[in-house]
């Protein structure tokens, strides 16, 4: 074994138990740095903040910003030429797109690029942005350089501030449900007639305000989201309304209930959305893809 000139070393130690003190000394700096370094390969988890209002900025960006949460909670009134139903973005991202488990948009600023099985590639904010136009609004995409996308992107930087590029805030996307869990549809009509129908309507048509648009969103029918929608997949809108619904009252159903509900509601009729047989290309489509 070869030592360093400069390395001070106890010669009354002998060379085998040397080397194997040094191999420890190596090995416990280096677990040690393991533990200290997040895996690249693993998203972290951090708290969802929400952001106060006084704290948009005066001039063109805050502009923007405040354009921005107008054009996603009152959607369907501002932008005509691209909602093709009766819906908001705040329809199903509850609460200005603050809520945890409704969606929220917090966040999302340094979480996109990111990969979406649905679509089988790497996308950005803007064309997560335009599914949702094009499935849950069913209408049309927005041009990505319109003021109309850079207010909406606006909006939702605002409301990732602080948070980390590359992490998840907790509360992301819908509560995790039992997709073993079988469907009881018959029993989901009588949940929704007693849980759901005073809000949404017998005929999931739901409550329109005297401005003709929506108190209550409808869940099925024509001014309703298409069947390419996330929200038009059984365990996808289980897991919304089991953390959110009824409004106010969100987890007071059991997940089978969720489950039994959302197979009633997701299966009536509303529009279609051809492109859908494009969606998962590389194999991952999930049981309750349309």
């Amino acid at each position: 074994m070869r030592i360093p000139a400069n390395t001070l070393v106890d010669t009354t130690i002998p060379e085998e138990t040397l080397v194997n003190t040094i191999k420890l000394r190596v090995l416990t700096l280096a677990m040690l740095v393991a533990a200290s370094t997040p895996a690249l390969s693993e998203s972290q988890t951090v708290p969802m903040p929400v952001s106060d209002e006084a704290s948009i900025p005066k001039g063109p960006m805050g502009d923007a910003i405040k354009r921005g949460k107008v054009l996603l909670t009152d959607t369907h009134k501002q932008l005509p030429k691209n909602v093709g139903n009766g819906l908001n973005c705040t329809s199903c991202h509850l609460n200005a797109g603050t809520t945890a488990y409704a969606s929220p948009w917090v966040g999302l600023a340094g979480a996109f690029p990111e990969y979406r099985s649905r679509s089988g590639k790497v996308i950005l904010l803007q064309e997560r942005i335009n599914d949702c136009f094009q499935r849950s609004m069913n209408g049309k995409p927005l041009a990505f350089d319109s003021a109309d996308m850079n207010a909406i992107m606006a909006y939702m930087k605002w409301l990732s501030a602080g948070i980390p590029t590359g992490t998840n805030v907790a509360g992301r996307g819908f509560e995790k449900i039992d997709t073993s869990l079988s469907p009881d549809p018959v029993h989901g009509k009588t949940i929704y007639t007693s849980q759901c129908a005073s809000c949404h309507g017998t005929e999931g048509q739901g409550t329109k305000n005297p401005q003709g648009g929506y108190i209550f969103p409808p869940v099925w029918g024509k001014d309703s989201f298409n069947v390419g929608a996330g929200m038009a997949r059984m365990y996808t809108a289980a897991a919304f309304v089991k953390h959110n619904m009824p409004l106010g009252q969100g987890g007071t159903l059991s997940a089978q209930d969720a489950v039994d509900v959302a197979a009633y509601f997701t299966q009536q009729p509303r529009p279609d959305y051809p492109a859908r047989v494009k969606d998962w290309p590389k194999g991952e489509r999930p049981k309750d893809a349309r």
